[in-house]
């Protein structure tokens, strides 16, 4: 199975997915960015995943598509879905983003998120979800 599959595989039901199979995807030097942090390295990437692993009850990925940009790259489009006690009061949220990723040697050794952090997290919390849903309506 080519990395970009396990990429997929692994993404497409993140909350029962396992930390030990990161090293069959990243490098052991991968730079790995989204939104939310920035880190450097297989084990500060499994750090990361296994505290948001706790407080997510439930994480998928639809993937959409993969295209290779050429020299090892890929843009993979998706959607996120998730539940977590701590936004949302526990209800579902979904969240559009892309994935640039850049492989060697069949390993990811970079992985960069887009994806909108206020459809993720702000446009949820009780009063400053009002006011960005109110600017992005005066926006449009």
């Amino acid at each position: 199975m080519s990395t970009i599959e396990k990429f997929s595989q692994f993404y497409t039901d993140l909350a029962s997915m396992q930390i030990d199979a990161l090293k069959d995807i990243y490098s052991a030097d991968v730079k790995f960015i989204d939104p939310i942090a920035s880190h450097d390295g297989l084990a500060s990437v499994e750090h990361y995943f296994g505290k948001l692993l706790k407080n997510a009850k439930y994480c998928e990925f639809d993937i959409h598509n993969k295209l290779p940009t050429g020299n090892q790259g890929y843009v993979v489009n998706w959607t996120m879905r998730f539940t977590s006690k701590r936004i949302n009061k526990g209800k579902p949220v979904s969240v559009d983003g892309i994935s640039m990723l850049t492989l060697e040697n069949d390993k990811i050794v970079f992985h960069r998120d887009y994806y909108d952090l206020g459809q993720m997290v702000y446009e949820h919390v009780p009063l400053l979800g009002k006011i960005i849903k109110k600017i992005k309506r005066g926006l449009s």
